[in-house]
C-alpha cells in the first residue's frame, strides 16, 4: 500500500505540470489583461511600465517559466480585482464550496440508496418503473434548468427558501437540491444495477438455500458487495461537485470558489482563474487517490502492487 500511494503521488506530478501549462497558455492567447487592469483613458507609456512590472513584456517561454517557478513557491501573482493574493483568496472561497458540495452529497446519498435497494428488490412493479423513470430524467435535467425551477417554485412562487445567499441552513437548501440532482440519479442507477447483479451471485443463492429471510440475504449479504462500486462513485463525485458547481454557485449567488472562478473568467483575472484550476486539479487527484485507497480496504479482494 505505501508504494502504491508514493507512486500515485509521483504520477500526480505529470499530470499538474500538463494542468498548470494548458491554463497557462489558454490565459496567454485570451488577449492582454493589462488592457483590463487599467483605466480607459491610460496612455500607452502606463500599460507598458504594467506590462514590464508584471513580465507580461517578456517572450513566451520566459513568462512560462517564471510562471512555473512562482506556482512551485505557491505564489499565483495578485488579484487585479480583488487586490489580494490570488491563491489566499481561492483558499478562503473553498470552505463554502465544500459545505456545499457535502450538502449535496448528502442528500444525494440519503435519497438515492434507499430507492436504488427498493428498485431492486421490487422489479416489475410501479415502484421501479418510477426509480428508473426518475433517475434518467435526473441525468437529463441540466443543473442551470433544475436551478431555476427550483428559484421559481420555491423561491419565488411559495417564497419557502432564500434564492442567494449565504448564512442559514435555508439558504443552502436550493442550491444543494440543484447539485446533487444528477448525482443521486447516477447514485440510484449505480446502486440498482449493482445490488441486481450481486443478487444472482452463487453467494446469494446459497445464503437463500439455508434458510435464511430474504432481509437478511438482501442487506447482509448482497448489498455489503453491491455498495463496493457505490462507494467508489461517491468518493469520486464529491471530487467532481467541489469543481462542478461553478453554474450552481453562479445561480444562487453562493460565495464559493465555483462563483470566484466565473467572476475572474469573465473579468479575465488571471491570477485568480489559474490559481483555482490547479487547485481544483489537486482536490479532484486527491480524491481519485483516497477512492482508491479506500476501496482497498473496502475489498480484500484488491491487492496494491
Amino acid at each position: 500500500m505505501k508504494n502504491y500511494v508514493i507512486r500515485r503521488l509521483v504520477q500526480m506530478i505529470p499530470v499538474l505540470f500538463i494542468i498548470v501549462s494548458i491554463v497557462f497558455i489558454l490565459m496567454y492567447v485570451s488577449g492582454d489583461p493589462v488592457v483590463l487592469m487599467l483605466p480607459e483613458d491610460a496612455t500607452q507609456e502606463d500599460m507598458d511600465e504594467l506590462r514590464q512590472a508584471l513580465n507580461l513584456d517578456k517572450p513566451f517561454y520566459v513568462q512560462f517559466v517564471t510562471y512555473l517557478w512562482n506556482v512551485l513557491h505557491g505564489d499565483f501573482g495578485n488579484s487585479f480585482r480583488f487586490n489580494q493574493d490570488a491563491l489566499t483568496l481561492v483558499l478562503e472561497r473553498l470552505p463554502a464550496t465544500f459545505l456545499l458540495a457535502a450538502a449535496s452529497m448528502l442528500i444525494a446519498v440519503l435519497v438515492a440508496i434507499p430507492l436504488g435497494i427498493l428498485s431492486a428488490t421490487r422489479k416489475n412493479s410501479v415502484l421501479e418503473l418510477f426509480v428508473t423513470t426518475g433517475t434518467v430524467l435526473g441525468k437529463a435535467m441540466p443543473n442551470f434548468w433544475v436551478g431555476i425551477m427550483l428559484v421559481l417554485l420555491f423561491g419565488i412562487n411559495l417564497q419557502w427558501f432564500p434564492v442567494s445567499g449565504t448564512g442559514t441552513l435555508a439558504h443552502l437548501v436550493l442550491p444543494a437540491i440543484t447539485l446533487g440532482t444528477s448525482v443521486a440519479a447516477y447514485i440510484a442507477r449505480l446502486t440498482r444495477s449493482s445490488l441486481l447483479d450481486s443478487l444472482h451471485q452463487e453467494y446469494v443463492r446459497t445464503a437463500k438455500s439455508k434458510g435464511l429471510k430474504n432481509s437478511i440475504v438482501i442487506y447482509k449479504h448482497a448489498l455489503r458487495n453491491a455498495l463496493i462500486p457505490v462507494v467508489t462513485i461517491i468518493m469520486m463525485q464529491t471530487g467532481g461537485l467541489v469543481g462542478g458547481a461553478l453554474v450552481t454557485e453562479a445561480i444562487f449567488a453562493w460565495p464559493g470558489l465555483g462563483q470566484l472562478l466565473v467572476q475572474s473568467v469573465n473579468g479575465r483575472d488571471m491570477a485568480v482563474v489559474q490559481a483555482a484550476i490547479c487547485v481544483i486539479a489537486i482536490l479532484v487527484i486527491a480524491m481519485n487517490l483516497i477512492t482508491d485507497i479506500l476501496v482497498g480496504l473496502l475489498d480484500p479482494r484488491v491487492k496494491y502492487r
